[in-house]
């Protein structure tokens, strides 16, 4: 049975080789890497290393290398199928049943290596002869210096529809086809070669093998650059240009750049940047955000500085949300309005990237300045679109411990952006009025008034009330989530049923009741459900099964909206009292009547919701 390459890679990806290499032998850290005296050769001093980044161990010893099915074949003598069908076990993927096609599928494209590795000698002989004078001159303008030229092994495609195919026909033109350097029309027409009239370098895999060609043309025309199509080789959406050179020089730095070409990686390489990648022609997916992961924690991502690059790095951003956890994540730096990677360095060399990179904005700092900016924030509807917008984002974000964090800075910053500015106060004198004095000093407060400032806060009879209406109405919790996170609950298990409330609505959404039980039961919050759901006589509508459930929904939710602005206006009571106190002033007293007045305004609503209920 064949396996395909794809299909090997994936298990590779998948699994980490200090894991299985730690169960027969016992590794050390050391740095980026394990090392281990060599399970092959008797040693003292270990001289074994194991890298997770780049999928491979090594003894500098007796030389033994290769990767996790290497492992398992010349460690522990397992057939080659059985060490796949056992790492793909544990990776959780199914080993494809035996299929006579796909064998002869990855026999062919075994073969097809070998017509990549002839066309890409074959394009460096054309742009040393005579028809690549042109690419050599186009070269030399964009200050691609010959060991960059060879290191990154530029070529040049004739303009002939076929060169190419007549200097490999010892492969066949079926192979061509195949590898993706020619095109077959329709009908019984010839094919013909692919690239024609432009400058080419090759696209290679991580182990360094070349894939498919990027062809850039030389003069005016469309497109500007032409890839190779999808192959047995070749899949956009799983390859990184420079990948096997950026992983090695990542290693060094610590670090990985993503910028949106391939000229911008070949210019920072030139600058002294080695740990440059591009997506080829697509948004950055899934799997090359796991290949970048498995290089550094933190990649940067380098988009050109227009709208287009800034939109492209907002979409890696969103993509990368619903995988980021501790020692996952990304970061962007904008570069100047106009110019990329390429254009940067320039005119400023290597030290004006260097620049840009030492100050990295962080995956979060760049989500909350993309929403916020979106859109105008005039009206109530534009800030309520913005709280949505970020609940949204947050919805996807997988690991709980990270949304929780993302939830608090999101929010936190929401609230600070839209809380109403708070009225400057000043000294203002005031003239008598009467035999009596000032009528300031007629209405000033007792001493006994001034302390009155409301601290009831949520009494353990409150907090049930309302946790147990948003066990019977869970979809409030999403819908109202900034209201129910700022709810000032005194109790810690309670408040921990709260956060877990949030942490399920805004992974799954809208939950009913079943779901939303279940949830918290494995969260091992049983006892607490249980005993909310027990209680009676807890007074709101919300808490009664009989009463109508509309009107029951929004008395749920005025209770949580005036609890939860409840603690602000009693900080700025307090703060008006104390100023009342310090300073005798009359705009104080107003200020702290007004706000004392909101306050029972609040309590008296309260009052009514609970009252009222006896008359459902």
């Amino acid at each position: 049975m064949t396996l395909s390459p794809q299909f090997l890679d994936e298990i590779r990806a998948r699994t980490s080789l200090s894991a299985v290499i730690g169960r027969s032998v016992k590794l050390t850290k050391a740095g980026r890497e394990y090392k281990a005296c060599c399970p092959f050769h008797n040693e003292k001093t270990p001289s074994f290393y194991v890298n997770d980044d780049k999928g491979f161990y090594h003894c500098f010893g007796c030389q033994a290398h290769g990767d996790a099915i290497r492992f398992l074949t010349d460690a522990r003598g397992l057939p080659f199928m059985d060490a796949v069908k056992e790492l793909a076990e544990a990776a959780g993927m199914e080993v494809p049943a035996p299929d006579p096609r796909a064998q002869a599928k990855a026999e062919r494209a075994n073969s097809l290596y070998d017509v990549m590795a002839a066309a890409q000698a074959w394009f460096e002989e054309q742009l040393g002869g005579i028809e690549g004078a042109d690419a050599r001159a186009y070269l030399e303008r964009r200050g691609i210096k010959d060991a960059t030229r060879k290191r990154f092994g530029f070529g040049f495609a004739p303009d002939s529809r076929g060169k190419l195919k007549a200097a490999l026909k010892q492969f066949g033109n079926d192979k061509l086809v195949e590898a993706g350097l020619l095109i077959q029309p329709e009908g019984e027409r010839e094919p013909y070669d692919r690239f024609r009239g432009r400058l080419t370098f090759p696209i290679r895999d991580r182990r360094g093998r070349v894939i498919a060609f990027s062809a850039r043309i030389l003069g005016a025309g469309e497109p500007k650059y032409l890839n190779s199509p999808e192959t047995p080789l070749f899949d956009k959406g799983r390859t990184l240009f420079n990948i096997d050179r950026a992983a090695a020089a990542s290693r060094d730095t610590g670090r990985i750049l993503v910028v949106e070409g391939q000229m911008d990686v070949i210019a920072l390489d030139q600058a002294g940047i080695a740990e440059a990648v591009a997506p080829l022609g697509t948004a950055l997916t899934e799997t090359q955000l796991g290949l970048l992961w498995r290089l550094a924690p933190t990649p940067t991502l380098c988009f050109d500085g227009d709208a287009a690059g800034q939109k492209a790095a907002v979409r890696g951003a969103l993509r990368a949300l619903p995988q980021i956890g501790p020692g996952r994540s990304l970061s962007f730096i904008t570069l100047p309005a106009g110019q990329d990677p390429d254009d940067l360095v320039r005119s400023g060399g290597r030290e004006a990237m260097d620049a840009l990179l030492a100050a990295p904005e962080p995956l979060v700092d760049r989500l909350w300045h993309h929403e916020r900016n979106a859109e105008p924030l005039a009206t109530p509807e534009d800030k309520a679109g913005l709280r949505r917008r970020l609940l949204d984002h947050l919805a996807t974000i997988a690991d709980p411990d990270v949304r929780e964090q993302y939830r608090h800075d999101l929010l936190d910053r929401f609230s600070e952006l839209t809380r109403p500015p708070q009225r400057e106060w000043k000294p203002r004198e005031w003239k008598k009025s009467g035999p009596q004095g000032s009528r300031f000093a007629q209405q000033r407060p007792t001493s006994a008034q001034a302390r009155a400032v409301g601290s009831a806060g949520l009494g353990g009879h409150t907090v049930q009330a309302v946790l147990q209406g948003l066990l019977r109405f869970p979809a409030a919790i999403a819908d109202h989530a900034e209201a129910v996170a700022e709810l000032p609950l005194r109790e810690k298990p309670l408040a921990s049923l709260r956060d877990a409330m949030l942490d399920a609505a805004l992974m799954h959404g809208a939950l009913d009741q079943d779901q939303l039980y279940t949830i918290l039961v494995d969260r091992g919050a049983a006892s607490l459900v249980e005993g909310l759901r027990r209680q009676t006589g807890l007074g709101f509508s919300f808490n009664r099964r009989d009463a109508d459930p509309e009107r029951a929904l929004r008395d749920l939710v005025l209770v949580i909206d005036t609890l939860a602005a409840r603690p602000g206006l009693d900080a700025a009571l307090d703060a008006a009292t104390a100023r009342l106190k310090e300073m005798g002033d009359e705009a104080a007293f107003e200020e702290q009547q007004r706000l004392r007045a909101a306050r029972d305004e609040a309590d008296r609503q309260l009052a009514t919701l609970i009252e009222s209920d006896a008359d459902i």
